[in-house]
């Protein structure tokens, strides 16, 4: 039997690292995607690329703010965006924690790259995007990387995007 809605939901475990360890790394398992099934893919968090941007990630896998969010927006060729939480009090706490932008690096929005979702300069809260192809057109806007999907991209592509840009983020949240 079909699900009534079917948005990819996520689950998040981490690998903290001290100084002298590799860098923080991500696993989300990924439920409902194109086929139904699950898959995991794994990010690597670059502080030198996004410091803040990083800090604030590494804070909300702290808080478990990511699990049990779902893909909301998906747009194939482009990218595919999560980040709120499905309890309202939660989001609500974190909405208006925003982050100031981190200056752009040599890392571009290419394909793979993770970046925080924003409104404009200085909005930057708990949403995030992956990318799937060059949008190396959003360097410029403040879209900064932070971290880049080292394993999985092929469960990442089979996020569903059935609803496009359909939902609306305020009925969500």
């Amino acid at each position: 039997q079909p699900h009534p809605i079917r948005t990819p939901a996520v689950r998040a475990s981490t690998a903290m690292a001290s100084e002298a360890d590799p860098p923080l790394r991500a696993t989300f398992v990924v439920r409902n995607l194109d086929r139904g099934d699950s898959g995991n893919f794994t990010v690597e968090v670059h502080p030198e690329w996004a410091p803040r941007g990083a800090a604030r990630f590494a804070e909300l896998l702290k808080a478990k703010y990511y699990d049990g969010c779902r893909f909301f927006r998906v747009i194939k060729g482009f990218m595919a965006q999560f980040g709120l939480n499905g309890d309202p009090a939660v989001t609500t706490h974190w909405r208006h924690s925003e982050i100031r932008d981190d200056s752009q690096t040599k890392a571009q929005n290419t394909r793979g790259m993770m970046t925080f979702a924003m409104a404009g300069p200085g909005t930057r809260t708990t949403q995030l995007f992956i990318n799937y192809g060059d949008n190396s057109r959003l360097d410029n806007d403040g879209f900064t990387p932070f971290a880049e999907v080292i394993s999985g991209m092929d469960v990442v592509d089979r996020i569903y995007g059935g609803y496009g840009e359909k939902p609306s983020q305020n009925r969500i949240q």
